[in-house]
């Protein structure tokens, strides 16, 4: 299941390069409105599509490593978010483009650090929310809640009532993530409900607002600039944080499984940096809403590898809620004349 990480990654972060001419150090012009039609949203909900899948294999992923290591989930999310920097220092080096992805960054500073501020929150109050309610109920609320808040912001940016279609679209999507989410996880949280209920909300609003603030920054900086800028934010507050949390709570810090080590490396090399690479080339080209259902496809991934792989058994109420998620991804690019850019 780890292949399914392998994705298009290298040409997504080389294809940019080529289509900038001397007088760029990172930045990227911004698109011509014309040029988000249907072809472009497409080749948008791929890359975030795929992005989806890769952060599917996130929950097995954990899993495995816990059950090898004992390992608590903050400080998996600790040490995925080390590997992900590292890895992504190393192809700047490899490439030549670390002092203009720092000069890139810097420049445009405090969307860089609101981007990666807000994903590190996303990500350490989902793993928070997991461990006090259980996977079932964060990934519904954190993950349901994104697209809503969207769509609320965009409909009260616009001054206007979202479209029949949208709507429709992003009900067909919670309907399903939900159906998906109460088949795929049996497992319960262990601490405040309340609490977690708090963090998942909390989560899924740190979630929208980092799609919707990276969108825009997409076309400012080319995509190997972002996903390092942003990734190394974020483990900023990651690291210190999970790392702490463990102590605290008196969890092991020390793995003497080689396979976990080896799906820790997967967990940051591809689930953090190339994912989010992924994520950032797709919001060049699709609105932030739209990206957020599309990413839906990761509880839809974490299924089917479950099943396939986990001995999980596939119930109708799993099949209708992936087909729901499915249909409402697809209605996403159908409907692209109603997409502009952000």
């Amino acid at each position: 299941m780890w292949l399914l990480g392998r994705s298009r990654i290298p040409t997504v972060l080389a294809g940019e390069q080529r289509t900038r001419g001397p007088e760029h150090t990172g930045a990227v012009d911004e698109p011509r409105t014309g040029d988000v039609g249907r072809p472009a949203v497409w080749r948008g909900l791929a890359l975030v599509s795929t992005a989806g899948i890769v952060w599917g294999t996130i929950g097995p992923g954990v899993r495995l490593v816990h059950d090898g290591s004992r390992l608590d989930p903050l400080t998996i999310s600790a040490y995925r978010s080390i590997v992900a920097v590292a890895v992504l220092f190393v192809v700047c080096l490899g490439r030549r483009r670390l002092t203009a992805c720092w000069v890139s960054a810097r420049r445009h500073w405090r969307q860089v650090a609101l981007v990666g501020t807000l994903t590190a929150i996303f990500q350490m109050l989902f793993f928070i929310a997991v461990v006090l309610t259980g996977v079932s109920v964060t990934t519904v609320v954190s993950l349901g809640l994104a697209p809503l808040l969207l769509l609320v912001l965009e409909s009260v940016r616009r001054r206007r009532p979202p479209s029949t279609g949208k709507a429709v679209t992003i009900a067909l999507a919670v309907i399903g993530l939900a159906l998906v989410s109460i088949t795929s996880s049996p497992v319960s949280g262990s601490g405040d409900r309340t609490l977690g209920v708090l963090a998942a909300l909390g989560s899924g609003a740190a979630y929208a607002l980092s799609a919707q603030a990276a969108a825009p920054l997409t076309r400012d900086l080319d995509t190997m600039s972002m996903t390092t800028a942003t990734t190394t934010v974020a483990a900023t507050v990651l690291v210190p944080c999970g790392l702490a949390a463990t102590v605290i709570r008196g969890a092991p810090l020390g793995i003497s499984d080689a396979r976990s080590w080896l799906l820790i490396a997967y967990l940051g090399a591809v689930t953090m940096a190339a994912a989010y690479a992924l994520l950032y080339a797709g919001l060049r080209h699709t609105p932030s809403g739209t990206a957020v259902v599309a990413t839906l496809l990761e509880p839809v991934t974490a299924l089917a590898i479950a099943v396939l792989f986990l001995d999980e058994h596939l119930t109708a109420t799993g099949a209708a809620g992936s087909l729901l998620i499915l249909a409402a991804i697809a209605s996403l690019g159908w409907r692209a004349d109603e997409v502009s850019p952000q």
